[in-house]
């Protein structure tokens, strides 16, 4: 079992800044792939990042991209969400994920864990 804990959300104006960090404990033995969700309002949960188990590729979705950065700290078992020119349509709740093997980063049934979520949420 992994356990997944988000932080770092909050509130920020438009074109602000926040970093979210997602901490893993439990059986973080194994290398994951990791990924970012999130959920607005009245909206489905949608893909916004995740970076391979291995060698550290990443991917984004069109919406975020040059916009987010993640990254990860083996030693440390996190992961994180760099957002930046944050957009009032950015507001929701961002969820972390974890899987065993993942060969399309965007499909949310190939992660096996979940956090409980960070809210973040961007005034205009």
């Amino acid at each position: 079992q992994v356990q997944l804990v988000e932080s770092g959300g909050g509130l920020v104006q438009a074109g602000g800044s926040l970093r979210l960090s997602c901490a893993a404990s439990g059986r973080t033995n194994r290398r994951r792939a990791m990924g970012w969700f999130r959920q607005a309002p009245g909206k489905e949960r949608e893909f916004v990042a995740a970076i391979s188990r291995s060698s550290g590729s990443t991917y984004y979705a069109d919406s975020v991209k040059g916009r987010f950065t993640i990254s990860r700290d083996n030693a440390k078992n996190t992961v994180s969400l760099q957002m930046n020119s944050l957009k009032p349509d950015d507001t929701a709740v961002y969820y972390c994920a974890a899987g065993g093997y993942v060969s399309d980063y965007v499909r949310q049934y190939e992660y096996d864990y979940w956090g409980q979520g960070t809210q973040v949420t961007v005034s205009s």
